[in-house]
């Protein structure tokens, strides 16, 4: 059975979306407070995360960069799940690595949608994944998000090693901003642009010294190519 952990600290919204979510057949790990939640992510292994930005002991912000720090954790899908609907909050949330961004109050078919689509995005990855890609001195290996170049680790993000295996594994091959933004992110809002070019900056910052390239397709999007 599919296993979601909710961290929320919220009793009366951890309620409400327990109950919803395990009429849809799901399995609910509650926790009260960022601690507790990393705890139980390491422990329960689910199979995707909610969680609430605003927490006791530790922030959602925090727990999400740990979580995508950590080898056995990094690949859960996250959605967080906030009142806090500035732009600034959800392209913070997004760079950290969380899959999506919703904010409260959301409709219980929006939520079971988005989950949804999460958990088949993972599952196609998965069925996809068929060893490691190379490009020269660059290697990743998809089923543990590790990219290395000479067998030094560039410390990608879970969004920036999405993009570099789709590049990776189409070079010279131009993709529009839209379809990137899809492809990884799931969906299209107002703030996945701005969201899509800080990723490919900090992209190519970490490809900088060893010669493959994003490059900008003026009015289309990007390709992957050499020096």
């Amino acid at each position: 059975m599919t296993k979601i952990l909710l961290i929320e600290d919220d009793i009366y919204i951890q309620e409400l979306v327990r109950t919803n979510l395990e009429k849809e057949g799901f399995t609910v790990i509650p926790a009260l407070d960022g601690e507790q939640g990393l705890n139980l992510a390491r422990r329960e292994e689910p199979d995707l995360i909610l969680l609430d930005l605003t927490l006791p002991l530790i922030d959602g912000y925090d727990v999400c960069k740990i979580l995508r720090d950590q080898t056995d954790t990094v690949a859960i899908p996250i959605i967080i799940i906030s009142a806090r609907d500035d732009v600034a909050d959800k392209i913070i949330g997004l760079e950290l690595g969380a899959d999506d961004y919703m904010t409260k109050p959301f409709s219980h078919r929006e939520l079971y949608a988005r989950i949804k689509a999460r958990l088949r995005e993972g599952q196609r990855k998965n069925e996809l994944s068929t060893g490691p890609l190379k490009w020269g001195d660059l290697e990743i290996v998809q089923e543990s998000y590790i990219a290395t170049i000479e067998a030094k680790p560039l410390n990608l993000t879970v969004k920036e090693f999405e993009l570099l295996v789709l590049f990776v594994a189409n070079p010279y091959q131009v993709f529009s901003r839209e379809y990137l933004i899809q492809k990884v992110w799931g969906h299209l809002s107002s703030t996945d642009s701005r969201t899509l070019d800080v990723h490919i900056s900090h992209l190519r910052n970490k490809l900088k010294a060893v010669g493959p390239v994003v490059e900008s397709v003026r009015g289309v999007g990007y390709l992957f190519a050499r020096r």
